[in-house]
């Protein structure tokens, strides 16, 4: 007699629970990121939409200074940031996901420099407030520089700068050309 259980056909397996709750998760996440995205792209939309509306008024104020040029330059900046405000704003998050892979797969180059750019800026922004962290982390006491000039508060040592030439010049001694 055989003693081991067998599963039924109707009792789902562990593998398909697993499979089904990894999807739910997936499909929660996509929902969550389709609600983030069309929430923050309306708020982006009104941003770049009061942001037109300023850059229209300094174009009104060059024409009245007789600077066509420039207002008509200030004019067509606001003209593209109406256009990219009402987009934002009434694109739900499929179109928008949509156009973003569309751009990726048509310009990867300009993808990976965008992120090169990101990254960039980004490891600028934490060296910046790398120095703030670490007087937070030890008391307020950032470490002096060689010479033992001790930094600012915002971790810039600001001491005497040295002067003259960084290497001393060579002294030569001229004979016999007199």
């Amino acid at each position: 007699m055989n003693t081991h259980s067998t599963q039924s056909a109707a009792e789902p397996s562990v593998s398909d629970q697993a499979k089904e709750n990894a999807q739910e998760a997936t499909g929660q996440a996509k929902g969550a990121l389709r609600s983030q995205v069309d929430q923050r792209s309306t708020d982006a939309g009104r941003r770049v939409g009061g942001f037109a509306s300023d850059v229209r008024s300094v174009g009104a104020q060059l024409r009245e200074q007789g600077k066509d040029r420039p207002a008509k330059l200030a004019d067509q900046a606001a003209d593209r940031a109406e256009r990219l405000g009402s987009y934002l704003s009434e694109s739900d998050a499929d179109r928008i996901l949509g156009d973003i892979e569309d751009f990726g797969r048509r310009q990867p180059w300009a993808v990976l420099a965008g992120g090169l750019a990101v990254g960039l800026v980004a490891s600028r922004f934490l060296k910046a407030s790398a120095g703030d962290r670490y007087a937070q982390r030890s008391g307020g006491q950032l470490p002096a520089r060689a010479g033992g000039v001790p930094p600012t508060s915002s971790g810039v040592y600001a001491g005497p700068v040295p002067s003259g030439p960084a290497v001393a010049p060579a002294t030569a001694s001229v004979e016999g050309s007199r």
